[in-house]
Order: structure tokens, then sequence, then C-alpha cells
């Protein structure tokens, strides 16, 4: 008989949450506070019991939108998918939360991978389990979400090799611009509190650059200093004559470490900061037995046509592993509502920009 219970206590949820398979930084304790103290999203932080033992997690992200609800699992639930009573279980439970909270939609995006490999290329391979969790889900209809909140594929290496079986893989390319840092006198610290700022400038600098959009200071200030400090992110910082040059922002849980962030400013590029600065990441992540180094983001599409492509032939030249997620989900208790939100909602917020 599985259990559903409400845990309000941060050590008791994380402790568990480590030890349940497909576990992600962003169905921590921490996450769920960082996300209600700056975008509004309400934490609830269920567990599943079978007896004594937590088999099962997901922390729901809930929102109010008048009198309806829209509620979000971030990388989850954690759970063992390949258990097919527990899978149906839990399902239940959270399908049967949205039609109380009167949901819009429930969105979960669990750390599911779908298929390794390029789409169509020889290292292309299914994986089975996730080809049959996902036709769980939409024989019990769910549906494929239009709306991709967190990156679906990634590029992940495997830390349980040795250094230099990792140095071995990657590209000729790759590997001499790793080693170029050194050469041309860049030196890499860890990164403290004090170093918000500066790594916030050298953020803002590349946002400036490559024409993507950033948030305010104070929203990453919360973010890397939260989990600073709660032990989950890592900063290092690359610098050249005592001048920051680039960094790289980690974050770790269970048996993974996560590129989350990465920026670099617009002098002394030519001596490749952002090669040394993965390496030493890599070797960080390892010492202290993280099993996987997820450098989160790849195409959608694999072709040139996606605006990932260029930041993707950075990744593949360390040789890890192109990974496929699920992706996330949406299950609708109510389609008449979910599809005036999917379809209609957004023309009228077109109508009404269109009109000011």
């Amino acid at each position: 008989m599985l259990k559903s219970t409400i845990v309000t206590n941060a050590t008791k949820w994380n402790t568990n949450l480590r030890t349940l398979p497909n576990a992600h930084v962003l169905q921590t304790w921490e996450w769920g506070e960082f996300k209600r103290a700056t975008t509004g999203w309400q934490p609830l932080r269920l567990a599943f019991q079978q007896g004594e033992d937590v088999v099962a997690m997901a922390s729901v992200g809930v929102r109010s939108i008048g009198p309806l609800k829209v509620m979000y699992v971030p990388k989850g639930p954690a759970l063992n998918i390949e258990d097919e009573a527990l899978c149906e279980a839990v399902l239940n439970h959270l399908q049967g939360l949205a039609s109380q909270q009167r949901a819009i939609w429930l969105k979960i995006d669990p750390d599911v991978i779908a298929a390794t490999g390029v789409p169509g290329e020889a290292d292309d391979s299914p994986n089975p389990a996730g080809q049959t969790f996902m036709d769980v889900l939409r024989k019990r209809g769910w549906r494929f979400s239009g709306d991709q909140v967190q990156f679906r594929n990634t590029i992940a290496l495997d830390l349980t090799q040795s250094e230099d079986y990792l140095l071995a893989q990657m590209s000729g390319n790759t590997r001499r611009k790793v080693r170029t840092g050194e050469k041309k006198g860049v030196t890499i610290r860890e990164a403290t509190s004090d170093d918000l700022d500066t790594l916030y400038a050298l953020y803002a600098t590349t946002g400036q650059r490559d024409e993507f959009l950033i948030r305010p200071l104070d929203y990453y200030r919360q973010a890397w200093q939260t989990f600073m400090q709660a032990g989950l992110a890592h900063a290092l910082i690359a610098e050249f004559d005592g001048q920051p040059i680039a960094h790289v922002i980690l974050f770790h849980f269970g048996h993974k470490c996560w590129y989350f962030y990465g920026a670099s400013s617009n002098e002394e590029r030519q001596r490749m900061p952002n090669y040394a600065l993965q390496w030493a990441a890599m070797r960080w992540a390892k010492a202290r037995g993280y099993q996987v180094y997820d450098m989160w983001g790849a195409p959608d599409v694999f072709d040139e046509s996606d605006s990932m492509w260029g930041v993707y032939e950075f990744k593949r030249g360390f040789r890890g592993t192109v990974t496929r997620h699920i992706g996330a989900w949406d299950y609708a208790p109510y389609p008449l509502l979910y599809q005036a939100y999917t379809q209609v909602w957004p023309r009228v917020l077109g109508w009404m920009k269109r009109g000011k």
C-alpha cells in the first residue's frame, strides 16, 4: 500500500531524495524555496512510502490563476520507472491532486532518458525503460507538452572513467584548447559568495554578446548564494594577470554534477579559458565522487538551424554521450480549460499587446 505524506523538514526531504533514482537538483528543498521567493510558485512536497521506505518523491510547484491553478514538477517525480505498479500509484495520486486543486494542467518533467545518441545516426539507441514510461503516460491521457521548460537534451560524461581516459576521448581540437589556458597563463580558482558581483558582471557581458536575456542581479544572487551556502553549487573563476575572464557555476546533487551557468569576458578569449574551466569542473566533480557530469543543454533539432547549435559544437568536443530525455508532459483534468489555456489565451495576449 502506497502512502503519501507532505514533508515539511528540509533535511529529511533532501536526505530521502538523494537515495532515489532520477533524483535531480531541481527537486531539492532549496529549489522549491528559491522559486517561491522569486516567481511565486508555492512548493508542495510529497513523499510516497511503502511501509517505512520512501520510494518516490515529488516537489510540486503550485501557482494560482484566478480561481484555478497550474502545477509543475520540475525534473520530477523521482522514482524507479521500472516499477510499473509504483508508477501507476504515483501518477494516480498526482492526477487526483490536480483534480482536487482545480488545476488547468499538471506538468511533470522527470529526469528519465528516452534515448541516447544523435537521432538517425549510428549511435541512436532508444532506452526501453524510458520508452515504456512514455507509453504509460500516453495511455493515461498525458500529452507531450508544447511548453518545454527545461532542456530536453543534453551531453553527459561518465566520471567513473579515469582522467586520462576522459582526456583521450576528447576531440584533438578540444584537448588542445583545454591545455592552451595553462600554457597561456590562465589560472583557475574557486569562487565564494564575495565573488557574486563578478560572476554576474561576466554573465551580463556574455548575455549582451550572445544576445540572450538575463534576469536582474538579485535573482542570480539569490540562486547562486542560496545553493552555494547549502553546499549544492560550486563556482570556478578563470583569471589572467589577476583579472577574472570567465567562470562556470556548477549545481550538484545525488550522483550528478550539472554545468548550469557559464560566462566569459570579451577580453583574452584567445587563451581559451572556457575549455580550461570545463576540464577543471569535471576534475572537481570527479574528485568528489560524482558519477555524471551533465553539460545541461543540447539542441532539440540536431542541425545548424537550432539556436543551440553553436553551444552544442563546443560541448560535443568533450565527447560525452548525447542524452535525450522524455521531456515535459501535461495532464489536464479539465480538457476544455487546458485547450483554452494553450490555444486561446496566447492569442488573447497577442491581441492585447498589438492593441497597446
